[in-house]
């Protein structure tokens, strides 16, 4: 009886493991990655960050030729300016990691770039807005499923 409750507490305890495991990685620009806009398309990076739902933990990855990619205040952000960015990476491919909710500005450091649009500001949802259903449901319900699934077995065929 004993190894019983031990199996549960096991097939519990991964369930809720899989449940945690929920944060995503997103190639800011898709495919066309950290680059200047076309002209006449100065809101593309914005557009882009506002079509997708940002969770605390989710990282954003910068890919870019020859730039460098900034976070700055939201001050900054308005009057594209880069001398005093709280974060600077000019490696050609950025990982950031939202660790917060809120808004994070995001600019170009090469000159001229954030005038002709490569700059983006991300809003990251706090704990409440994505428990309420407001993340990549697609996955999470997937995952709820398998740990019911789990739960399931181990009460029919353990017990």
């Amino acid at each position: 009886m004993a190894s019983h409750y031990m199996m549960l507490l096991l097939v519990s305890l991964s369930a809720f493991h899989l449940l945690s495991v929920s944060s995503y990685e997103l190639q800011v620009g898709d495919t066309n990655g950290w680059v200047v806009p076309a002209v006449n398309d100065s809101k593309f990076y914005n557009d882009w960050a506002s079509e997708n739902r940002f969770r605390v933990g989710d990282t954003i990855r910068f890919k870019y030729v020859k730039d460098s990619v900034l976070e700055v205040t939201e001050a900054d952000y308005k009057k594209c300016n880069s001398t005093h960015p709280s974060f600077f990476s000019n490696t050609g491919n950025t990982v950031f990691k939202l660790d917060r909710s809120g808004s994070f500005y995001f600019i170009s450091g090469a000159f001229g770039h954030c005038g002709r649009g490569q700059r983006m500001i991300v809003k990251v949802m706090s704990h409440q807005d994505s428990d309420s259903g407001g993340g990549s449901s697609g996955s999470t319900v997937a995952v709820l499923s398998f740990g019911t699934l789990i739960a399931q077995f181990a009460l029919k065929y353990l017990f």
